[in-house]
Protein backbone atom coordinates (compact mmCIF):
# COMPACT_ATOMS: atom_id res chain seq x y z
CA UNK A 1 0.00 0.00 0.00
CA UNK A 2 1.29 2.87 -1.18
CA UNK A 3 1.54 6.43 1.91
CA UNK A 4 -0.21 9.58 0.76
CA UNK A 5 2.45 12.03 -0.56
CA UNK A 6 3.26 14.44 1.76
CA UNK A 7 1.83 17.97 1.13
CA UNK A 8 4.18 21.07 0.84
CA UNK A 9 2.53 22.59 4.11
CA UNK A 10 3.33 19.24 6.19
CA UNK A 11 6.94 19.06 4.87
CA UNK A 12 7.41 22.57 5.82
CA UNK A 13 6.12 22.50 9.30
CA UNK A 14 8.74 19.15 9.87
CA UNK A 15 11.54 20.83 8.31
CA UNK A 16 10.56 23.89 10.94
CA UNK A 17 10.74 21.63 13.90
CA UNK A 18 14.14 19.80 12.80
CA UNK A 19 15.49 23.46 12.12
CA UNK A 20 13.92 24.69 15.97
CA UNK A 21 15.10 21.74 17.52
CA UNK A 22 18.70 21.69 16.37
CA UNK A 23 19.08 25.66 17.22
CA UNK A 24 17.47 25.05 20.67
CA UNK A 25 19.97 22.14 21.58
CA UNK A 26 22.49 23.81 20.18
CA UNK A 27 21.74 27.31 22.17
CA UNK A 28 21.45 25.10 25.64
CA UNK A 29 24.55 22.92 25.02
CA UNK A 30 26.75 25.42 24.19
CA UNK A 31 25.85 27.78 26.45
CA UNK A 32 25.68 25.02 29.85
CA UNK A 33 29.35 24.84 28.83
CA UNK A 34 30.37 28.48 29.81
CA UNK A 35 30.68 30.57 32.62
CA UNK A 36 26.84 31.49 33.80
CA UNK A 37 29.04 32.70 37.47
CA UNK A 38 31.53 34.15 38.69
CA UNK A 39 32.60 36.09 42.22
CA UNK A 40 35.20 35.95 44.11
CA UNK A 41 36.02 34.07 47.29
CA UNK A 42 38.59 35.77 50.39
CA UNK A 43 41.39 33.47 51.30
CA UNK A 44 44.10 33.38 53.80
CA UNK A 45 45.84 36.40 55.32
CA UNK A 46 43.25 38.78 53.49
CA UNK A 47 43.75 37.51 49.47
CA UNK A 48 41.06 37.17 47.38
CA UNK A 49 40.44 34.59 44.97
CA UNK A 50 38.07 34.79 41.38
CA UNK A 51 35.91 31.90 41.28
CA UNK A 52 33.71 31.13 38.90
CA UNK A 53 31.26 28.27 37.47
CA UNK A 54 29.58 26.92 33.94
CA UNK A 55 26.28 26.53 33.33
CA UNK A 56 27.21 22.45 33.88
CA UNK A 57 28.46 22.63 36.82
CA UNK A 58 25.53 24.95 38.80
CA UNK A 59 22.75 22.40 36.93
CA UNK A 60 23.20 19.49 34.38
CA UNK A 61 18.96 19.57 33.98
CA UNK A 62 19.66 21.53 30.48
CA UNK A 63 22.03 19.13 29.04
CA UNK A 64 19.69 16.17 29.52
CA UNK A 65 16.89 17.95 28.42
CA UNK A 66 18.43 19.09 25.59
CA UNK A 67 19.60 15.65 24.86
CA UNK A 68 15.81 13.99 25.27
CA UNK A 69 14.54 16.67 22.71
CA UNK A 70 17.09 15.87 20.54
CA UNK A 71 16.35 11.50 20.36
CA UNK A 72 12.14 13.28 20.40
CA UNK A 73 13.30 14.34 17.19
CA UNK A 74 14.72 11.51 15.26
CA UNK A 75 12.13 9.28 16.80
CA UNK A 76 9.08 11.35 14.78
CA UNK A 77 10.61 9.33 12.02
CA UNK A 78 10.23 5.99 13.75
CA UNK A 79 6.94 6.55 14.55
CA UNK A 80 3.62 7.49 12.77
CA UNK A 81 0.27 9.35 13.71
CA UNK A 82 -1.15 9.94 17.04
CA UNK A 83 1.97 8.15 18.32
CA UNK A 84 3.67 11.48 17.66
CA UNK A 85 1.73 13.60 19.58
CA UNK A 86 2.92 11.95 22.97
CA UNK A 87 6.29 12.79 21.20
CA UNK A 88 5.32 16.50 20.88
CA UNK A 89 4.44 16.01 24.67
CA UNK A 90 7.84 15.12 25.65
CA UNK A 91 9.46 17.60 23.61
CA UNK A 92 7.69 20.24 25.47
CA UNK A 93 8.58 18.57 28.42
CA UNK A 94 12.18 18.50 27.66
CA UNK A 95 11.95 22.13 26.77
CA UNK A 96 10.05 23.40 30.23
CA UNK A 97 13.10 21.50 31.61
CA UNK A 98 15.88 23.13 29.92
CA UNK A 99 14.11 26.55 30.60
CA UNK A 100 13.42 25.75 34.54
CA UNK A 101 17.38 24.38 34.49
CA UNK A 102 18.30 27.30 33.18
CA UNK A 103 16.34 29.55 35.72
CA UNK A 104 17.93 27.13 38.37
CA UNK A 105 21.13 27.85 37.43
CA UNK A 106 20.67 31.64 36.88
CA UNK A 107 19.79 32.28 41.00
CA UNK A 108 22.04 29.29 42.13
CA UNK A 109 24.83 30.15 44.50
CA UNK A 110 25.47 27.02 46.14
CA UNK A 111 27.40 25.84 42.85
CA UNK A 112 29.60 28.76 43.71
CA UNK A 113 30.28 28.18 46.90
CA UNK A 114 30.98 25.15 46.27
CA UNK A 115 33.74 25.76 43.62
CA UNK A 116 35.38 28.37 45.88
CA UNK A 117 35.51 25.81 48.56
CA UNK A 118 37.27 23.65 46.11
CA UNK A 119 39.82 26.59 44.97
CA UNK A 120 40.58 27.22 48.75
CA UNK A 121 40.92 23.41 49.93
CA UNK A 122 38.20 24.22 52.86
CA UNK A 123 35.05 21.84 53.44
CA UNK A 124 32.91 25.07 53.03
CA UNK A 125 33.57 28.73 51.34
CA UNK A 126 31.76 31.37 50.74
CA UNK A 127 32.16 33.31 46.79
CA UNK A 128 31.34 37.05 47.36
CA UNK A 129 30.34 39.84 44.85
CA UNK A 130 28.86 37.33 42.77
CA UNK A 131 27.79 38.57 38.89
CA UNK A 132 26.07 37.00 36.53
CA UNK A 133 26.82 36.20 32.80
CA UNK A 134 24.34 36.05 29.96
CA UNK A 135 24.60 32.50 29.14
CA UNK A 136 22.06 31.05 31.28
CA UNK A 137 19.17 33.27 29.06
CA UNK A 138 21.05 32.02 26.26
CA UNK A 139 19.87 28.19 27.97
CA UNK A 140 16.80 29.81 28.37
CA UNK A 141 16.14 30.78 24.86
CA UNK A 142 17.27 27.57 23.87
CA UNK A 143 14.57 25.44 26.05
CA UNK A 144 12.18 28.00 24.69
CA UNK A 145 12.89 26.65 20.85
CA UNK A 146 12.76 23.08 22.04
CA UNK A 147 9.13 24.19 23.57
CA UNK A 148 7.84 25.34 20.31
CA UNK A 149 9.53 22.21 18.42
CA UNK A 150 7.08 20.18 20.50
CA UNK A 151 4.08 21.76 19.59
CA UNK A 152 4.66 21.70 16.63
CA UNK A 153 5.13 17.95 16.47
CA UNK A 154 1.79 17.76 18.39
CA UNK A 155 0.24 20.18 16.56
CA UNK A 156 1.20 18.72 12.97
CA UNK A 157 2.98 15.43 13.34
CA UNK A 158 0.02 12.82 12.37
CA UNK A 159 0.56 14.36 9.01
CA UNK A 160 4.19 14.39 8.69
CA UNK A 161 5.66 11.85 6.07
CA UNK A 162 6.91 8.65 7.73
CA UNK A 163 10.07 6.11 6.99
CA UNK A 164 8.71 4.28 4.01
CA UNK A 165 9.37 0.65 3.44
CA UNK A 166 12.41 1.59 1.29
CA UNK A 167 14.23 2.23 4.17
CA UNK A 168 13.71 -1.02 6.02
CA UNK A 169 15.67 -3.96 5.85
CA UNK A 170 14.96 -6.25 2.58
CA UNK A 171 13.81 -9.46 3.48
CA UNK A 172 14.88 -12.73 1.58
CA UNK A 173 12.20 -14.21 -0.73
CA UNK A 174 11.22 -17.68 -0.26
CA UNK A 175 11.84 -20.14 -2.74
CA UNK A 176 9.50 -19.89 -5.71
CA UNK A 177 6.11 -21.93 -5.73
CA UNK A 178 5.95 -25.03 -6.99
CA UNK A 179 9.64 -25.45 -6.12
CA UNK A 180 10.74 -28.06 -3.86
CA UNK A 181 12.50 -26.87 -0.97
CA UNK A 182 14.87 -29.00 1.18
CA UNK A 183 15.17 -28.90 4.56
CA UNK A 184 17.69 -26.40 4.23
CA UNK A 185 15.21 -23.98 2.92
CA UNK A 186 12.53 -24.77 5.35
CA UNK A 187 15.06 -24.43 8.22
CA UNK A 188 16.00 -20.50 6.87
CA UNK A 189 12.49 -20.00 6.64
CA UNK A 190 11.96 -20.77 10.20
CA UNK A 191 15.31 -18.80 10.81
CA UNK A 192 13.71 -15.39 8.96
CA UNK A 193 10.37 -15.98 11.43
CA UNK A 194 8.64 -17.42 7.81
CA UNK A 195 5.87 -19.99 8.09
CA UNK A 196 7.32 -22.33 5.59
CA UNK A 197 4.69 -24.17 5.24
CA UNK A 198 2.79 -21.95 3.37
Amino acid sequence: MSETPASPKSRGTLGLMLLLTALGAVLVLTSVGRTWAQGVAPGMGGSRIAVSASGSRLTALPTGMALVAMAAAVAVFAVRGRTRMLVGALTVLAGAGAVAGAVIGYTDTAGLHAVAAGQLALSSGRAEEITRTAWPWVALAGGLLLVAAGALTTRFGSGWPAMGSRYEAPTRKTAAPGRAAGPADLWKALDRGEDPTG
